[in-house]
């Protein structure tokens, strides 16, 4: 399987991001899916869920601004981002939810302050 996320760039607090992050090789349909996030000198975290029924589940640090969906039709898994804060600043990667896929380069979040 290969994961391609994408959408990532620089914003300034307080402003939006959408993310995707396409599957190739295999349906994601009826996996429980996640994102990640890794800043700099820290290690991976997990900060959201999606299960094959659609139930959500967040870390606290980003409840309430970040959003995940999924598009099984298209493969795409998505993760809406809002109020953006300088912390948020990470490389973002998708995979399963137990992280069982190899990872692909994920995409660079910058926030501003």
């Amino acid at each position: 399987v290969q994961l391609q996320a994408s959408g990532g760039g620089l914003v300034q607090a307080g402003g939006s991001l959408r993310l995707s992050c396409a599957a190739s090789g295999l349906g994601i349909g009826t996996y429980d899916m996640a994102w990640y996030r890794q800043a700099p000198g820290k290690q991976r975290q997990q900060v959201a869920t999606i299960g094959v029924g659609g139930n959500r589940n967040y870390a606290d640090s980003v409840k309430g601004r970040f959003t995940i969906s999924r598009d099984n039709a298209r493969n795409t898994v998505y993760l809406g981002m809002n109020v953006l804060k300088p912390e948020d600043t990470a490389v973002y990667y998708c995979n399963t939810r137990f992280s069982i896929w190899r990872w692909g380069q994920g995409t660079l979040v910058t926030v501003s302050s």
